[in-house]
């Protein structure tokens, strides 16, 4: 292996990394930044769900041939800003219910 391919795999695996570390540190601090228990409950769930869609997405990637790699592209691109939408409108939605007490909740 020459060096500017041992540190493309360097420069790949480290990447991939620092990726990852920022998912979960950012996972972490949505989920302790929530207000009350809801709103908690929800993040946890909505953060389960993202990971295993994402996890999913890129086992495919690595998985189909290439035509069928770019064609996945279309539903990521189109359900990703619809779920985080969807997640930052029902937080709120939340958010707004336990700041108003036990009665608005029912």
């Amino acid at each position: 292996m020459n060096a500017g391919a041992m540190w493309g795999l360097v420069g790949g695996i480290a990447g991939g990394v620092i990726g990852l570390a920022g998912g979960v540190v950012g996972t972490y601090c949505s989920i302790k930044n929530t207000n009350g228990p809801r709103e908690r409950s929800f993040m946890i769930k909505s953060a389960a769900v993202c990971w295993i869609a994402i996890l999913i997405f890129l086992a495919l990637l690595l998985a189909l041939p290439n035509i069928h790699r770019w064609i996945l592209w279309i539903p990521y691109s189109i359900l990703l800003p619809l779920g985080i939408a969807y997640c930052n409108r029902r937080q709120r939605e939340i958010r707004q219910q336990e700041s108003q007490g036990p009665e608005a909740q029912g």
